[in-house]
């Protein structure tokens, strides 16, 4: 087994006479886990230090639910606690700990041999909101993979991201309040040269403050989060690093190659942007080792990430809400650009072929429109402005803005549209599916998807509309 044991009785009682905590639970069986205690960890209080020992060398991800209580990601002053966590005495990642439902997450801690480790969790003051007074963990595990394993390779060249420290916009702990770092995951694809691999990493974060506007960003990618690749890296046959290969994706977009600092075989990057791409030097008091574990299946949008973490919604609604990027309920309606609550959005995912693929500034895109049962009125994903229509081929996020209080069941039919943006270059859609519809719930999660489709509708200067999906 490539998975971390329970720490024996006799270590967990020399390790209590040193003063730590429980020991950490551990997988024993792949898929198996091991209940353990609430651990709180307190402001102005010591840290909280844990006994960990694993039983395989190789890189290490720890899995634990945390809650905060008395924060919530909506209120000013009152968005999270923030716990560093270390191992052995070197700082690892920091954790940004919202809400009063306790949340799962998987962070990385790097490299660890075989035998007893220390965790240690630590409240930052500093970089925690003033409400905030204490994290509560539970259900505690570390893991590890070995040399030889699949996942091993995965975390071994996973970039550590440094926090933002941009004046503009608030202190050198704003990702404890503003466009945190949510989840990561990874890709893999082969290399130009036989036998090597490309790996490349990229976040999900709560929003950008910067960069595309907030409801362009509801029309054209189907969410208020910001994702980005960030850091990619060849290796070879024998899972080493190419020299020279690595590349990050740079301030206004650029791809970089990447001439920083590694710890071990992790480059140290730093989001350096309001609309959070990199620098290669760090110098951000705030650190996100998140586990990229997680890949993105073929076919699926990278929306499909915050699909199966449906957390991410809720924590995307309620930074929308907090920085009033949310119209007044009083003001709100489908037929103005601003947003509305994002409960009262059908998100869809499209897929569409473009013949010839857009290039250049002029160009073809697709919106969605639906029609409820309770009338003809047309509501469309583009909000009638033609640059805010999809025009990327890959599975593609949108939504819709409809009237509050729009359930799946008010839902008749969802048409396609072919837009122009600039000069027609003539070029023909086929849309051939739509892979997702559903609306956010009370609590801002995913409800259940009512909507699919597959087929080919096709879509040209001569036919630029067609039904496909009705109830």
């Amino acid at each position: 087994m490539r998975l971390v044991q329970l720490v024996t009785a006799q270590v967990a009682a020399v390790m209590a006479v040193a003063g730590l905590a429980a020991p950490a639970t551990a997988e024993t069986l792949p898929g198996g886990s091991s209940p353990s205690r609430r651990i709180e960890v307190r402001r102005d209080h010591p840290d909280v230090r844990v006994p960990v020992v694993v039983s395989r060398t190789g890189e290490a991800v720890i899995d634990l639910n945390a809650a905060a209580p008395g924060t919530d990601w909506a209120v000013a002053g009152a968005e999270s606690a923030v716990v560093s966590l270390s191992i052995d005495g070197h700082y690892a990642t920091d954790l940004v700990v919202s809400g009063e439902q306790s949340l799962h997450r998987q962070l990385a801690l790097g490299h660890l041999s075989a035998g007893p480790h220390v965790l240690r969790m630590h409240f930052s003051d500093e970089g925690s909101p003033t409400a905030a007074t204490s994290a509560l963990v539970n259900s505690l595990k570390v893991t590890t993979y070995a040399p030889d394993s699949p996942e091993n390779l995965v975390l071994r060249y996973a970039p550590v991201v440094y926090g933002r420290n941009l004046a503009d916009l608030g202190s050198p702990y704003q990702n404890a309040t503003t466009d945190t770092p949510l989840i990561a995951w990874h890709e893999v694809a082969p290399a130009a040269t036989p036998g090597h691999q490309i790996l490349t990493y990229s976040v999900v974060w709560s929003n950008e403050d910067g960069g595309t506007n907030t409801p362009a960003l509801m029309a054209r990618w189907g969410r208020t989060t910001d994702i980005e690749w960030i850091y990619s890296v060849e290796v070879d046959e024998h899972g080493n690093r190419v020299a020279g290969s690595d590349t990050y994706q740079a301030p206004s977009h650029q791809t970089l190659h990447f001439s920083g600092k590694y710890e071990g075989d992790h480059a140290l990057l730093e989001t350096c942007t309001s609309n959070n791409n990199m620098c290669d030097v760090v110098d951000d008091p705030m650190r996100f080792f998140l586990s990229t574990l997680q890949t993105l299946p073929a076919d699926q949008p990278r929306e499909y990430l915050m699909d199966t973490n449906p957390w991410t919604y809720e924590i995307m609604a309620k930074e929308m809400l907090r920085e009033h990027k949310v119209e007044a309920p009083s003001a709100s309606t489908p037929f103005t650009p601003e947003m509305s609550n994002q409960r009262n959005y059908l998100y869809a995912v499209v897929k569409k072929t473009t013949q010839p693929a857009n290039t250049g500034s002029s160009w073809v895109g697709v919106s969605l429109s639906v029609r409820l049962v309770s009338g003809q009125t047309i509501y469309l994903s583009n909000h009638v402005d033609p640059t805010w229509s999809i025009s990327r081929d890959l599975p593609a996020a949108t939504t819709v803005e409809l009237p509050a209080g729009t359930k799946a069941d008010d839902v008749a039919e969802v048409s396609a549209h072919r837009v122009v943006v600039g000069t027609d270059t003539g070029a023909t859609v086929h849309v051939t599916g739509i892979n997702r519809g559903f609306f956010l719930g009370q609590a801002y999660r995913p409800q259940q998807s009512f909507l699919t489709w597959s087929g080919d509708v096709v879509l040209d200067a001569n036919n630029t509309s067609a039904v496909i999906w009705r109830r």
